[in-house]
């Protein structure tokens, strides 16, 4: 699936709308987002059930005020627009894992 950026103005009307999704906060400035970023692009790929989106929390500061981040890069997990967790690694395996143990495994 591909990913989708939100900002204020439809951060919280689309997660409500979608059963299980990944969001991945970043900002401009964050070397480890800018290397995420293609990494986070390929993952959404092999989940096609779960909705990938990104956040820039300096461009949208309610978005990023819905959660409570400790780094970044910062993922929250949510289903049905409820945040279940959040957090916050550069490592494709530890966020492949955290997918999987949050939204379900790759088919």
């Amino acid at each position: 699936m591909a990913v989708t950026v939100l900002t204020d103005d439809d951060f919280a009307s689309t997660l409500a709308s979608t059963p299980l999704a990944v969001v991945d906060f970043y900002a401009g400035w964050c070397g480890p987002c800018i290397m995420f970023k293609p990494k986070f692009a390929r993952i959404a790929k092999d989940y096609p059930h779960v909705a990938f989106f990104m956040v820039d929390g300096e461009k949208s500061p309610n978005a990023r005020k819905s959660v409570q981040i400790d780094n970044l890069p910062y993922f929250g997990f949510y289903k049905d627009g409820v945040l279940v967790t959040g957090a916050s690694t550069s490592k494709e395996d530890a966020f492949r894992a955290l997918v999987d143990t949050h939204l379900g495994a790759a088919p």
